[in-house]
């Protein structure tokens, strides 16, 4: 597989991975990828190296506050002195851009030995390896005027405790309601009345085009197709990407990735509580990430917590809900989160080419698209991974290859070879969750989004379910939950619609 570099407007790639680090931290699974035989996943670097490091006297610990909480977190690491330091040095950046990613981060505070603290302080820098992290944290805080910090302390008492603030929200969709899931391949938008779906659909659209004015008319036109099903509008509630405000402020949405800073701050923060005031005037509304939607989805359809949604779409969309069905406070971007330690891993456009081998090439469409020629797939040249337009934040193409990807599943001849796809993308899903299990409670997992439609997405919940029972014995209880096609190509706007409460 090629190693795309797309850009590095937020800082350099990804450097080579040192000989030290190679040697801890790439690892072999004991269920392979049948299409991507070097996939090394990220959660099996982290116990070889705990394996080999974890009695060590030292030790890194780090804080990440944000406005409504903080995250704390720690890893063992090799003395300064240690001829292999620079493995401890590779896994804590990947330790620490992956909490950012779950919790968010206005700063990061560091305390442990000096080199590898100065080191991380380096890392996390505009001009470092996480540069993409340190520029965007502040977007998606709210504050994108403001820098992001790095400190290094004297004290681990100088770190703040660790804080979260549950989030409860709405489940009962009665009265008459609309809602949409901005998606980065589509808007989709229900008419609920009483809990019950009168009118759905998928319109596509172009996330890439830089008029905030066309995302704008683009949604208003999809929700009043949506809203003449209904007698009338009690409450609108929605999802999309990225972080919304508790005032409906797509504070940073990354399904408007080309509107210049300035335009956004003036035509699109404040698009969700325009729409519904044109809309439907002063009704109820709320709006929340799509990852969120995705677990209050999960929790209402099977009634349980400690449950884990995964929508795979354009991207991935993850959420998760606890025990009692309440959000955690985090902003659960997972598709940000590396996956695999592969050094040949591909890039991804969103982090304009600083990291390789972030979820969103691995349980979106991406996972299956850049596929499609290994496993035997007939697609025009435009549509194979190694095209330049395959390699950009548009998605009409990978869209249409997945479609294609699809269609090979009915064919008798290509389906035992395209199959493999599949199954890749399953040791993708069951590595990804060994990986989350680290963080979240998860007893349930339900499975969105249109990659796992079909036959196929049995196979990726089999060989998903495979990957537990052989590496990670401890969760292989977990349960597996799937909806109709229907569902997991609407489900989140469904949840969206019970968001807002109507008095």
């Amino acid at each position: 597989m090629p190693h795309v570099h797309v850009g590095a407007a937020h800082g350099s790639p990804d450097p080579p991975m040192s000989k030290a680090a190679m040697k801890y931290l790439l690892v072999r699974p004991k269920v392979p990828a049948p299409l991507d035989p070097n996939f090394c996943p990220v959660v099996l670097a982290k116990k070889n190296y705990m394996k080999k490091v974890g009695g060590s006297p030292f030790t890194l610990e780090w804080a990440l506050p944000r406005l409504d909480g903080c995250a704390r977190g720690k890893l063992p690491v090799l003395a300064d002195s240690h001829e292999d330091i620079d493995a401890s040095i590779h896994l804590a950046g990947v330790c620490i851009q992956e909490m950012i990613w779950q919790r968010s981060a206005s700063e990061l505070l560091l305390f442990g030995p000096p080199k590898i603290c100065e080191a991380m302080q380096k890392a996390f820098s505009p001009e470092g390896k996480y540069a993409f992290e340190v520029k965007t944290m502040p977007k998606v805080c709210g504050t994108p005027s403001q820098p992001f910090p790095v400190r290094i302390v004297s004290s681990a008492s100088d770190l703040p405790v660790p804080k979260d603030k549950k989030q409860v929200c709405g489940k009962d969709a009665s009265g008459c309601r609309l809602a949409f899931d901005l998606g980065k391949s589509d808007i989709k938008t229900v008419a609920v009345k009483d809990n019950e779906v009168l009118y759905s659909k998928e319109t596509e659209w172009d996330v890439t085009n830089p008029d905030p004015q066309y995302h704008y008319d683009a949604i208003m036109d999809a929700l009043k197709l949506a809203k003449a099903a209904l007698p009338k509008v009690d409450a609108i509630g929605g999802s999309a990407t990225g972080t919304i405000s508790a005032d409906n402020e797509a504070t940073w949405c990354d399904i408007f990735p080309n509107v210049p800073p300035d335009v956004y701050k003036e035509k699109v923060i404040d698009i969700f509580k325009r729409l519904a005031k044109e809309l439907a005037g002063d009704v109820p509304l709320k709006v929340i990430n799509d990852g969120e939607v995705t677990a209050l989805a999960a929790y209402q359809k099977i009634k349980k917590g400690n449950i884990m949604g995964i929508s795979m779409g354009s991207s991935e969309g993850a959420g998760y809900a606890n025990k009692d069905g309440h959000l955690m406070g985090w902003i659960n971007e997972l598709c940000y989160l590396r996956l695999d330690l592969n050094p040949k891993a591909p890039t991804d456009p969103w982090s304009k080419g600083a990291h390789t081998g972030l979820s969103h090439l691995y349980l979106g469409q991406r996972g299956a698209t850049k596929l499609a020629v290994k496993g035997g797939v007939d697609v025009p040249d435009h549509y194979k991974f190694s095209d330049p337009e395959m390699r950009t934040i548009k998605h009409e193409h990978h869209a249409q290859c997945l479609k294609l990807i699809q269609k090979a599943m009915t064919d008798p001849e290509k389906k035992e070879q395209c199959s493999k796809i599949y199954e890749t993308c399953g040791v993708y899903l069951g590595y990804a969750l060994g990986q989350y299990c680290e963080f979240y409670d998860i007893d349930h997992v339900m499975i969105l989004g249109r990659v796992s439609k079909g036959d196929g997405g049995d196979i990726i919940l089999d060989t998903a379910k495979k990957v537990l029972q052989e590496e990670f014995p401890d969760h292989a209880n977990i349960e597996f939950h799937t909806a109709d096609d229907h569902f997991k190509g609407v489900g989140q706007c469904i949840a969206a619609a019970a968001l807002p409460e109507i008095k």
